[in-house]
């Protein structure tokens, strides 16, 4: 609390800064000020309260309250509250809800090239996409895919590299692959199905009861902060890494295009800001996070944590590399999604083997 409160605070001083430097800032606070309190209501995609990413909703609408001194107040609803789950993306984007907190990724069936915005098998880690997504032109080609339906999006929280999952059986071969049962969605899910496993997609609360009950093999979810709080290590004997289907995942903060743009100039800019900071502290919160569950995982509850066989890595990777491609090709915008997302990630795995060569 005392790191989130910190930022908050530092992302105040930035703003009022900033405001004290442009006359137009300062006018629009001041005109606000005399305005009655703005309300907004957040969807998520997440059970209500659920540790880091529900969490993280939550701490983001906070932070809009805080940075704005009271005058918009967000109010969050977890997955079912209001809406389903998956419905999220229609609700903001018809103006039903001003905001909604999720992972791009989960409209690949709107938008193939979404997954790009979130997370890609053997793709960019969390350092490196915030990197291609505020500094390398991610972000602006994100909120060209998102203007036709109304909407804005921005970064806003990071689970940091995962885990490979959860399995009741060894896997020494590529051939443990075939007829796998695993909860695994978005191009993971189909990285899987062309190396001959049965991918599904299971609610989280529903993964548990899957393994225990042997309705699937295997499964992955997050990573140990999360798996622990589950209970997966009572339902499954292996816990596998690197988590090559999902090495750096984005969340998303989505607003509709109407409802930002109504609110006064100082506004808007807290709302951005709010998201960068959640960004960056959920981030943090994972790192600390998966690191002690890790050890609990370990130590207490004896947890067997295994490596993939290299021949089973590399053998994905050349399918996710087909199949990462083929996402990239579905029109123009598409194509310069891929282009710019596949540039960017070439540049950072040459630094990345001088910078982290130790």
């Amino acid at each position: 609390m005392k790191r989130r409160n910190f930022i908050a605070a530092a992302g105040a001083a930035t703003l009022l800064g900033a405001c004290g430097q442009k006359q137009e800032c300062g006018d629009s606070a001041g005109a606000s000020a005399q305005q009655e309190t703005i309300k907004w209501n957040m969807v998520t995609t997440w059970p209500p309260g659920f540790q880091g990413l529900g969490t993280g909703a939550e701490h983001l609408a906070s932070l809009i309250g805080e940075l704005s001194n009271g005058r918009l107040k967000v109010k969050v609803f977890g997955a079912g509250e209001l809406v389903p789950a998956l419905q999220v993306f229609d609700e903001v984007s018809s103006g039903s809800v001003q905001m909604g907190h999720g992972a791009a990724y989960y409209w690949k069936g709107k938008l193939p090239a979404a997954s790009f915005f979130s997370s890609v098998p053997f793709g960019l880690n969390a350092q490196e996409m915030n990197g291609w997504l505020l500094k390398g032109g991610g972000l602006e080609l994100w909120q060209e895919l998102y203007a036709p339906f109304n909407l804005v999006p921005m970064p806003a929280g990071n689970t940091d590299v995962q885990m490979a999952g959860w399995f009741n059986k060894e896997i020494n071969s590529i051939d443990d692959l075939k007829g796998l049962k695993m909860r695994i969605p978005g191009l993971g899910g189909e990285v899987l199905k062309r190396a001959g496993g049965n991918p599904e997609l299971i609610a989280g609360g529903e993964i548990f009861s899957a393994l225990e009950l042997g309705r699937i093999d295997a499964a992955e979810f997050v990573g140990p902060y999360n798996d622990l709080a589950f209970g997966f290590y009572k339902a499954a004997k292996y816990y596998y890494y690197p988590g090559w289907q999902e090495p750096g995942t984005t969340l998303e903060a989505i607003v509709n295009k109407q409802a930002l743009e109504s609110l006064p100039q100082d506004l808007q800019e807290i709302v951005k800001t709010a998201c960068l900071i959640a960004n960056l502290d959920m981030l943090a919160e994972y790192t600390e996070k998966n690191n002690q569950a890790l050890n609990i995982l370990v130590e207490k509850h004896g947890v067997q944590v295994k490596r993939l066989p290299q021949e089973v890595l590399d053998h994905l990777e050349s399918i996710s590399e087909k199949l990462v491609e083929e996402q990239g090709q579905a029109n123009e915008l598409s194509k310069r999604i891929y282009a710019s997302y596949k540039d960017f990630k070439q540049k950072a795995n040459a630094w990345k083997v001088v910078s982290q060569s130790l």
